[in-house]
């Protein structure tokens, strides 16, 4: 190893010369500007902007500590120039995620495009997923208690945020079976093919509560769901979803899955104190014209059952031909008007049949379908038949279930 090499001070040789040392000789400095004083005030401006060579910052900097008047001149074209340069935050844009994507895809779309009846299931998936991922490990444990409506009184289950992911999991699993994807309950066996039943059984199966584990399962078969009908496109469209006591065409049971996934996702949002906004309008929509679709159906069911008023001295209305109905006017983003056959889930709804008329809020309306807002408490605007304005509020609340 070399030793370290003495300095030419500690030696006896003499130092070198200006001349020897030729280029590397230390320059003297230049000599300062003597700039008259209208010039020194015309250079604030770029001073102030820091666009002055360093010796015109020098003058001018000396010439303010002796002119008092320069020196307020200057003090105010800084203030200026802060307020001209906007605070940069080290927070990344809240919309910037999505303008990345929607460019990707406009670019280059995708190669297998998501049919536009799965769209709002995997939007709604992908927002809860991104919720998901923003808690902590505690918070999965947070207390959820579900809500929804039976007869005439709306009913609750007390689970946790890990809980309601296991339930959406059973509940989208319908939908993998009738896909012939596998079945996420595998060898549990639930007491009927219904959404409830088979959660039932998914939560009495573990051992210990549902914890995050939960959501690579869940997240995994939504992948799957999406997958699978973007390879399939519009064909099986027609396929039937069974959910026990009932069954619904593939497009329609997606819409169904799509608006479950944002109604529990606002249940876990306000468990975990986590802000969650209603879906887009245009998703908003499909959802609302799919409940809208089932009142009929739904109001048959209840008169069926004694919940609904009885259609005295009126005849059933033949499938397809016009009948009294309501009217369901939907206000606010991804709001509409349908008129609701009454008298028959066959008959057609009609204009000139009109007996009444409803007006709601889009997520209002939608809360009410979810059993989260009493018929009672729905706020809405109401004219004409009360009797059928009743049964028409209550059958969208019995659209609910766990």
């Amino acid at each position: 190893m070399p030793m370290p090499r003495a300095s030419v001070e500690d030696g006896d040789r003499p130092l070198p010369t200006l001349e020897e040392l030729g280029d590397l000789a230390p320059r003297p400095a230049p000599a300062p500007l003597v700039l008259e004083h209208h010039v020194l005030k015309s250079l604030l401006g770029a001073w102030a902007l820091a666009a002055c060579s360093a010796q015109e910052t020098a003058a001018v900097e000396e010439h303010l500590g002796d002119c008092g008047t320069c020196a307020d001149e200057a003090l105010r074209l800084r203030e200026a120039v802060g307020l001209l340069q906007r605070p940069e935050t080290l927070d990344l844009d809240p919309g910037l995620r999505t303008r990345v994507l929607q460019s990707c895809l406009d670019r280059r779309p995708p190669r297998i495009p998501v049919p536009r009846w799965a769209a709002p299931y995997d939007a709604e998936t992908a927002r809860l997923d991104a919720l998901l991922q923003d808690i902590g490990d505690a918070e999965w444990h947070a207390p959820v208690r579900l809500r929804w409506f039976e007869g005439e009184e709306q009913t609750s289950r007390r689970t946790t945020v890990a809980g309601v992911i296991a339930h959406l999991l059973t509940v989208d699993g319908l939908v993998a079976v009738a896909l012939g994807l596998d079945d996420p309950l595998g060898d549990i066996v639930a007491q009927a093919p219904t959404p409830s039943a088979r959660t039932e059984a998914y939560w009495r199966a573990s051992h210990f509560p549902p914890t995050r584990s939960v959501r690579a399962p869940w997240r995994e078969q939504s992948h799957d769901l999406v997958r699978t009908v973007s390879f399939t496109g519009e064909g099986p469209g027609k396929l039937a979803v069974s959910y026990g006591g009932c069954e619904l065409p593939l497009h329609d049971a997606m819409l169904d899955r799509a608006f479950e996934c944002w109604v529990h996702a606002e249940d876990i949002a306000e468990a975990v104190d986590y802000p969650y906004g209603p879906p887009s309008p245009r998703h908003l929509n499909r959802m609302i014209d799919l409940a809208a679709r089932m009142l009929p159906g739904a109001l048959a069911v209840r008169r069926r059952n004694g919940l609904a008023s009885p259609a005295l001295g009126r005849h059933l209305v033949p499938a397809g031909a016009p009948g009294r109905s309501l009217r369901l006017e939907i206000e606010g983003h991804g709001g509409g008007e349908w008129l609701i056959p009454l008298d028959s889930p066959g008959a057609m709804g009609s204009a000139e049949h009109e007996v009444a008329h409803v007006a709601l809020d889009g997520v209002e309306f939608c809360r009410l379908a979810a059993g989260h807002v009493s018929p009672t408490e729905a706020a809405a605007g109401q004219l004409g038949d009360r009797e059928a304005i009743r049964d028409v509020l209550f059958a969208a609340a019995s659209l609910s279930r766990m």
